[in-house]
């Protein structure tokens, strides 16, 4: 299964002599998927030049090696979805298909269930779930403390029920659970995807907000869903992550009070956004990919995202839609005071840093996922690179589908509802169902702790 942790080391592209071989059984992978190539045949191996006509000798085409670095660092291994050469032209590997697909090694024995709280049919959707995987499947069951305490408040028959009290016991979560179902929107989503600093199990999200571009199931065939899904095998989408950290400056802030200087970091799901908050003047940040300098912003801010993101605050700044496996960030400015400035999409493997100069008028906040709000100020940097740990959600068909499922009926339509009534009034109501669901998405992000 492909992961971000495969780049961190380097691949160089070699040619020993049994690659030939494997081409001619139709598979260029050796032991353990390394994949070689020799540059020529072995009838073409020899150097030594060759007479084209009377007047013209030419030397045979010499051999190279390809390398595939990342910081410097260089490996002799090479995965076969990467690039590959052959008589020293260069291809990638063209493969039928480049879906995921997870398939449980034993039926999986425990799960969580994030819902979305406040939701009266969220809430009966729960306690009917939970009875049946109970009962039918005899799984173990997790859920948040609030909710068990809201459960045991009801009936003695929730007993069975598991929860977790401290902060220690959440990181661990992933230890103790195979699924986490979450009931409610892209929201929900999003704070389930923030309990985990690390490994993320497999998410099941089923349909249950306004609008959703994460949300693929729908509740009223849960019990359909989760036992193709308890089954398998079946698609997953792998939804990468940024890491970000804050860099200080300073150990005081203007007043002369100490601040505070943490090593926390914020794994992000969508994105992380820089603005001015409440200051009247523009934000002033200079910004860097891999420590060399790209552009200087002015404007009311800056949006930082994953490919997962791109449909959300990212989309409504002017940003680009793009399939959530294609590994990459966004680099999206909020109203920028240059026209020339535009939406860029670079590669994963790039680390981006955004600075405060030293001499700007004004400060900028920073929020991770709609939340954990923190102030910038002159000289406070924010560093981002993509996480080795994806959020590994189910697909109901396979990634691409799902994608542009949504894509349909959030964007072009809002719902089934709605569609009479889009029709009617165009493009406007479009772009006002797209900016109610970024809207709830952070509302819900920021009032659900």
């Amino acid at each position: 299964m492909p992961s971000i942790a495969e780049r961190e080391g380097a691949v160089v592209l070699t040619g020993p002599e049994d690659s030939l071989l494997h081409e001619q059984n139709g598979n260029c992978c050796g032991k353990d998927g390394i994949c070689s190539h020799e540059v020529l045949e072995k009838e073409e191996s020899s150097l030594k030049p060759y007479k084209v006509d009377e007047n013209r000798i030419l030397s045979r085409k010499v051999s190279f090696n390809l390398a595939w670095g990342c910081d410097g660092v260089k490996d002799r291994h090479h995965k076969h979805d990467v690039v590959s050469f052959e008589r020293g032209n260069i291809t990638t590997a063209v493969r039928s298909s480049k879906q995921i697909i997870l398939e449980w090694d034993s039926a999986p024995q425990s799960v969580a269930i994030l819902a979305k709280p406040n939701s009266t049919n969220v809430h009966a959707l729960c306690t009917e779930m939970i009875k049946w995987l109970k009962e039918e499947k005899g799984m173990d069951i997790f859920l948040e403390p609030r909710v068990k305490k809201e459960l045991l408040a009801e009936s003695n028959f929730y007993d069975f029920v598991q929860t977790w009290e401290t902060d220690e016991e959440v990181q661990t979560l992933h230890r103790k659970v195979d699924l986490v179902i979450t009931l409610g929107g892209d929201g929900t989503v999003l704070w389930a995807a923030s309990m985990f600093k690390g490994p993320v199990p497999p998410l099941v999200s089923f349909a249950m907000g306004s609008l959703g571009f994460m949300t693929p199931f729908q509740s009223d065939r849960y019990k359909e869903c989760l036992h193709n899904i308890i089954k398998g095998p079946l698609h997953i989408t792998l939804r990468h992550r940024l890491h970000c950290k804050i860099v200080r400056a300073r150990d005081r802030d203007e007043s002369g009070e100490k601040r505070k200087l943490s090593e926390e970091f914020y794994l992000v799901l969508n994105e992380v956004s820089i603005d001015r908050g409440m200051s009247s003047f523009l934000t002033f940040l200079e910004c860097y990919c891999d420590n060399s300098f790209v552009t200087c912003v002015q404007g009311d801010g800056l949006i930082i995202s994953t490919t997962s993101g791109s449909t959300a605050y990212s989309l409504a700044a002017g940003g680009s839609m793009v399939h959530p496996q294609v590994p990459g960030i966004l680099f999206t400015p909020i109203c920028p005071h240059s026209l020339s400035f535009r939406p860029l999409i670079l590669p994963e493997y790039v680390s981006l840093r955004v600075q405060v100069p030293f001499n700007s008028r004004g400060q900028a906040w920073a929020s991770f996922d709609g939340k954990d709000r923190q102030q910038l100020q002159a000289g406070d940097a924010l560093l981002c690179n993509m996480s080795q740990w994806p959020v590994p959600t189910m697909c109901e068909v396979e990634s691409t589908h799902d994608f542009l499922r949504s894509v349909r009926e959030v964007i072009t339509s809002g719902s089934a509802s709605q569609h009479a009534y889009i029709t009617s009034l165009g493009e406007g109501v479009m772009i006002m169902n797209l900016n109610l669901y970024i809207w709830k998405s952070l509302y819900y992000c920021k009032y659900s702790q």
